[in-house]
């Protein structure tokens, strides 16, 4: 079917999978002005994605021309299974904190790009919708009953984020009735909730872990759904990472199957700094400013002995994130060891070589290796079996015990040299403590964009900033792939400029699978210096 917006141009739309009605997307992006007066012209193709129930691919062409195509990838509404919703005016245009604002309300046609560097000619590219307060909203402040869940390992900022959706609930929605639920998602429906106040969360920012404990697993999708049920609740605010997040998405599913108004929102955690899409989580900065104490302990112990060797090992299951960037605050790190660039002991421009050699020039040496690197060494001087825990994370080794004993049976048996091994593992020191200034600010963002899509009707979605702009962005999108470092890249390569270790691609065929013949030749052809 054809429906024309003005004079110059006109939507064709192609059906691919479940088509809502179109009242539904009244106040959702660009097909807000359906409802209203307004005339407008697209110069773009528009490809509509909405997980499940809908794909629309506008085309239009403007002098016979047709441009590259603008793609959206949407979260689910309440009103794609509850077509007959009714909305209420926002009570945030009633705040006197607001009041000052020139523009209180996101524009519903606001998108996020995904990808910011572009080329004159390049495709537009993926867009998600942007964050934020809507003049519309779906729930009345009295009808709200919420609840918060806190699931997988502790992180800075949790109690912070917990703070904020309470607060901001009660100080912009005026909604009051707030439950905690205690101990991850088997809380739900094996223990009590907490009524959560702003009185009562008052000052758990100043705390680290987090107030409603948490656990890994226990996550039964129809007996949560029952209790939500039970308990009345319509808007579900769900803290964790990639397994939590995998959770979220089903509860949402479930609802939707069920046919009931309930809002599921996910706030992403990991201090490891591994969620795709977003440009960070929360507890990241605290992380790294909090290993620069480790670091600096090892230092001081390292070049205060003869032939100091300190290691200092940093969280980075999968993501060396933490101790690149740990490293390259502190400039006094000689190694840095993450799991995206196997390293080896042996041989020329080896490790042990490496350490050697910083060993005679400066009479100690400082490595940094997250918790994830080396794991395939570990396991075979172990022989150890690939277990995991109840999220389904593989259970790691402790590479650093291992680095450590290795490099101390290297030089003493083999080298004939005396060595001093200074081993800091701060781990739970890190992930235990209270999220810092920077990270407040961050979680205090990452609540109310929560806060403000439940409230506008969004579900199934989770939350935070691409390209410095908050979005809502499709859950599936945040868990499909995992972010990692890209050791082909300038802040890889930054940290090799200041540590001046060996880059070990040039002997370990790991590596080398992971950068291709030029970079290799690159490589080869050149001395990167220390800055």
């Amino acid at each position: 079917m054809e429906l024309s917006l003005s004079n110059s141009s006109s939507f064709r739309f192609r059906r691919y999978d479940f088509v809502p009605r179109l009242h539904s997307f009244s106040g959702l992006g660009s097909f807000h002005t359906f409802s209203s007066n307004k005339s407008i012209s697209v110069r773009r193709p528009l490809i509509w994605r909405q997980p499940r129930l809908l794909r629309i691919k506008a085309q239009t062409a403007i002098d016979g021309n047709s441009s590259d195509d603008f793609i959206i990838e949407d979260v689910p509404h309440l009103t794609y299974f509850l077509p007959d919703l009714p909305s209420y005016t926002n009570p945030l245009k009633r705040s006197q904190a607001y009041a000052i604002v020139k523009k209180t309300f996101v524009n519903p046609e606001d998108m996020v790009a995904k990808e910011i560097i572009v080329q004159k000619d390049s495709p537009r590219g993926i867009h998600f919708r942007r964050a934020g307060p809507r003049e519309k909203v779906f729930f009345t402040p009295e009808e709200v009953r919420a609840c918060i869940v806190t699931c997988g390992g502790l992180c800075p900022g949790i109690n912070t984020v917990i703070r904020e959706i309470v607060c901001g609930l009660k100080n912009m929605y005026g909604v009051d009735d707030v439950l905690g639920i205690q101990g991850g998602y088997s809380g739900f429906y094996s223990k009590n909730t907490l009524n959560l106040t702003t009185k009562v969360v008052n000052d758990i920012h100043k705390r680290g872990g987090t107030f409603l404990q948490t656990s890994r697993g226990g996550h039964d999708t129809k007996k949560i759904v029952d209790n939500i049920q039970d308990r009345g609740i319509n808007q579900v605010y769900i803290i964790g990472g990639d397994g939590t997040q995998k959770g979220a998405a089903a509860i949402y599913k479930e609802v939707e199957k069920r046919g009931i108004k309930v809002a599921v929102a996910g706030i992403p955690k990991t201090i490891d700094n591994d969620i795709a899409v977003i440009d960070k989580s929360f507890g990241f900065d605290t992380a790294v400013e909090e290993a620069q104490r480790a670091i600096n302990a090892a230092h001081v112990e390292a070049e205060s002995v003869e032939n100091g060797v300190g290691i200092v090992k940093l969280m980075g299951r999968y993501s060396g994130f933490i101790a690149m960037l740990a490293t390259l605050g502190n400039r006094d790190v000689d190694c840095c060891l993450i799991p995206e660039s196997p390293f080896y002991l042996e041989g020329p421009g080896g490790l042990y070589e490496y350490v050697e050699q910083q060993l005679k020039e400066n009479r100690h040496v400082l490595i940094v290796l997250a918790e994830g690197a080396g794991q395939e060494y570990v396991a075979q001087s172990m022989q150890a079996f690939q277990e995991k825990d109840a999220s389904g994370n593989r259970l790691l080794l402790d590479v650093g015990l291992w680095l450590t004993q290795h490099i101390k049976d290297h030089f003493t048996n083999v080298r004939k040299m005396t060595i001093n091994m200074k081993y800091i593992d701060p781990t739970y020191m890190i992930r235990a403590i209270p999220s810092n200034a920077s990270d407040n600010i961050y979680c205090t963002l990452l609540a109310q964009s929560a806060v403000h899509g439940a409230m506008a009707g969004f579900t199934g979605f989770t939350v935070g900033p691409v390209n410095s702009r908050h979005a809502y962005i499709p859950i599936n999108r945040v868990t499909e792939t995992t972010n990692t470092v890209n050791i082909t890249g300038r802040m890889w390569a930054r940290l090799l400029a200041s540590t001046n270790q060996p880059s070990f691609v040039h002997h370990c065929q790991t590596v080398r699978e992971k950068v291709d013949k030029q970079t290799i030749d690159a490589i080869n052809n050149m001395q990167i210096n220390s800055i």
